[in-house]
Order: structure tokens, then C-alpha cells, then sequence
């Protein structure tokens, strides 16, 4: 292996899992249960419980298209993947509703040169500072509405047909934003087999071109995504 990319510094982009992590409405709690403890039997061990978009998670097709492609059907090269990093924090931090748009993209091209073909366009919205306070990470109001960032349409659009990228990711529970109640970014993402990472972390310490990631997501059978560990190796 090239010998560069070993003395790169690894970051840890996914959060730990456990039952006070927050979860979309209405989908599994994460709970855990000892089944062997080192007292009784002389080692520890637990089963656990999770829905399969807990924590930092992959979607998959099979999410939203019958006939989709599940997680275990993604082939092992596409979770090896260049990324690039679009800081929105100061936008998104002014505005829980706001949608990566195309005015950012180009701000970014211009200071950073073109986005790269087959990479990860990473949305930074600081949302990651949240994590610990459930209801704000959501942004859950009284009426059962959600209120968080993530990617319009328009900017979705540029990054799929005219930049080529693999795919796209985010600090927030999800790319379309908690207002899309209808998944719209996800499933023209998804539509095309191509990649969709929720709940990112450290991205902070990223910068915004160079960096490589590696996509740790269970191989499960008929998944509609997947838990992922995300290590990012920075230059």
C-alpha cells in the first residue's frame, strides 16, 4: 500500500452507539441486553437492538424502491471513496430550514477548484454539536415537525448530473432536511445507486479536499441501509 496514504491521520466520522443517541421518529429504540457476564461465565457479552438507520448509518435503494438494491448488494469498492467538505454551518446556524444550494457550490469551486468526479460531497452544517440533546438534533417542534439542514434540490441536481459525484453526506439525521417529509434528495440519490451517509461527526477536522474515506457498513442481507463506521484519512 502506498506508504502516503498509511501516514495519513485517521478521523473517527461516526458517532458511538447507544440508547441515548437520537433516533427519527417512529423507528427502533437501540437497546442492549448482557447475555454472559464475566461472574457468572467467565466472559462478558451482549446482544444488542437497533434500527438499521441508527447513528452514523448508509441508506441503500431498498429503502424507498421496491426491487432496490439492499446495503449487501453495493459492491466493496464503493466504500472506498475521495471527499470533499462544504462548510454551510454559518448559513445553517442562522437558519434550521436551510438547503445546501448552488450559490455555495460555487463559492466552494472557486476557492477550492472543481468538484472532484465519484466523490463524497459532505455538507458540514454543525448540527454534530447537538448529538447529545435528542429533541434539538431534530429540531422537533410541538406540532411533531422537524427542523434541521440539508441539500435542495437544485444543489442535489448540480452534484449528481454535472459534477458525477458518488454521492453525498451529512452532520444532520438526513440529507433532505427535517421538513422533506418525502425523502425527495434521498431518493434521487438512491435512485442511481449511489451513496447517502447521515450523521456524520468531526468533520471539523476535516479539510475541504484531499481527505479519503472508508466505509465500514454491515453486510445485511436485504438492508435498506446499514450502522457504518466512517474512518476518514486525512492528508
Amino acid at each position: 500500500m502506498n506508504s502516503d496514504f498509511l501516514n495519513r491521520r485517521v478521523v473517527d466520522l461516526s458517532h458511538p452507539l447507544g440508547p441515548s443517541a437520537p433516533i427519527w421518529p417512529g423507528d427502533p429504540v437501540t437497546e442492549f441486553e448482557t447475555v454472559a457476564s464475566l461472574e457468572r461465565d467467565g466472559y462478558f457479552l451482549r446482544r444488542f437492538s437497533l434500527g438499521e438507520h441508527s447513528g452514523t448509518h448508509a441508506n441503500a435503494p431498498a429503502g424507498f424502491y421496491p426491487g432496490g438494491a439492499s446495503i449487501d448488494e453495493y459492491p466493496p469498492s464503493s466504500f472506498v471513496v475521495p471527499a470533499i467538505v462544504i462548510d454551510a454551518r454559518q448559513r445553517a446556524l442562522a437558519n434550521p430550514d436551510y438547503r445546501l444550494g448552488v450559490n455555495l457550490l460555487l463559492e466552494w469551486e472557486r476557492e477550492n477548484g472543481p468538484i472532484p468526479a465519484q466523490c463524497l460531497a459532505i455538507m458540514r452544517t454543525g448540527w454534530e454539536e447537538l448529538w447529545n440533546k435528542p429533541d434539538a438534533y431534530l429540531g422537533l417542534r410541538e406540532d411533531g415537525s422537524l427542523h434541521f439542514p440539508g441539500f435542495s434540490a437544485e444543489a442535489t441536481g448540480v452534484l449528481l448530473t454535472q459534477r458525477g459525484v458518488a454521492g453525498i453526506g451529512i452532520d444532520t439525521h438526513g440529507v433532505d432536511g427535517g421538513r422533506d417529509t418525502e425523502f425527495s434528495i434521498n431518493r434521487r440519490v438512491l435512485e442511481q445507486k449511489r451513496l447517502v451517509l447521515e450523521n456524520l461527526c468531526n468533520l471539523d477536522q476535516l479539510p475541504p479536499t484531499g481527505t479519503v474515506l472508508v466505509i465500514g457498513a454491515l453486510r445485511l442481507e436485504g438492508g435498506s441501509g446499514s450502522p457504518v463506521s466512517v474512518l476518514a484519512f486525512v492528508p
